[in-house]
């Protein structure tokens, strides 16, 4: 099997990039955590051809105590990228993650916290953990380590790989109830019945999303980012080999509107068996659907979830990726010119082309 971009950023860190530190900053790279994690398809596994024409090739991250960042981040990358081959096993330093061209993108560890869950610590407290993006959690447990002799983010990584306190988890779970049904199924039926197509598309593809994400809270495991969410979700213990194939009938373009809410009503009963077998809601009677309403089945273990819940966790969960979106605006309009954010975009002038 031929290596990945990650195998052989791998061996370029312990080869040339940590000896250099080690014999140049011994006492940074001893408070320095070392791999390649984050964004980026390659960290998850699910790079292809299609990935390479921006932001791929060698990567080291690293991320360094915030104090030593500011003091030190310079001279240390500056040093590391004098001492460095031009390629390294046909992988151009100059196709790197990392500005400087030496594939080693330094980070401050507090900073970083902060960009992808909000705060620069382990959540510690049940509203600090519902304010933090799941999807962005992946960003801080994927990909891989090499190198932490501190190991202060070692465990965070491990921490948040123990997954949501009970109550949290509850209380997620509880919100996408109330999505699926209230804004998903019921809204679909209503656009169904107005004849509504742009509503009825708007709805049923959140539906999915919605679904989706809820199985993973079931199976106790993060969603990632969209674009890999759903060869994840087909590898779940329990909630991939009970929806997939609904959902993917679902999403065909040959089903019709009915024949879509009618899968989405089915996904609602295994999500609902499933919270019974989980004892997250006791077992009930069967619940018939509405001629206007649909079938808000959910809808009744969001208020059962919800019972069990104390007030202070009635705050909605945090699902939009705002504080990795705030970075990104702030780089967009700071941190790059306006030729290199067209480069990365890939766009090209058609000259004058129709």
């Amino acid at each position: 099997m031929s290596n990945t971009i990650i195998d052989t950023s791998r061996e370029f860190f312990l080869d040339i990039v940590l000896p250099i530190l080690q014999d140049k900053f011994p006492k940074e790279t001893s408070s320095t955590a070392f791999g390649a994690f984050g964004l980026g398809s390659e960290v998850y596994g699910m790079d292809d051809n299609y990935s390479r024409d921006h932001h791929f090739g060698l990567r080291i991250n690293a991320l360094i105590p915030d104090d030593i960042f500011q003091k030190k981040s310079k001279i240390i990358s500056e040093t590391v990228a004098s001492n460095l081959p031009d390629t390294y096993k046909g992988e151009s330093l100059a196709a790197t993650i990392s500005n400087a061209g030496t594939a080693l993108a330094l980070d401050s560890f507090e900073a970083y916290l902060n960009r992808m869950i909000g705060i620069d610590h382990f959540p510690k407290s049940e509203l600090e953990w519902l304010s933090i993006p799941e999807e962005d959690i992946i960003h801080i447990i994927n990909g891989e380590l090499w190198h932490d002799p501190s190991e202060a983010f070692t465990n965070i990584r491990k921490k948040f790989k123990n997954y949501y306190p009970e109550k949290v988890w509850k209380r997620r779970i509880a919100h996408w109830c109330r999505y699926c049904s209230g804004m998903g199924s019921y809204a679909l039926k209503r656009a169904i019945l107005r004849n509504n197509n742009v509503f009825a598309t708007v709805a049923f593809g959140k539906t999915i999303r919605w679904y989706v994400q809820l199985g993973f809270l079931l199976d106790r495991e993060y969603f990632p980012y969209d674009k890999w969410i759903w060869h994840f979700f087909k590898k779940l213990p329990r909630m991939g080999d009970r929806l997939s194939d609904l959902i993917e009938e679902s999403v065909q373009m040959d089903a019709d509107w009915d024949r879509k809410l009618e899968l989405l009503d089915e996904m609602a009963d295994i999500i609902d068996r499933t919270l019974v077998e989980d004892k997250i809601i006791k077992p009930h009677l069967k619940f018939k659907k509405s001629d206007t309403s649909g079938y808000r089945l959910l809808e009744h273990a969001y208020k059962e979830i919800l019972d069990e819940l104390p007030d202070e966790l009635l705050t909605t969960p945090n699902w939009d990726q705002i504080y990795l979106e705030s970075f990104v605006a702030n780089y967009v309009k700071n941190g790059i010119d306006s030729e290199t954010w067209i480069g990365l975009l890939n766009l090209h002038e058609n000259n004058g082309d129709a």
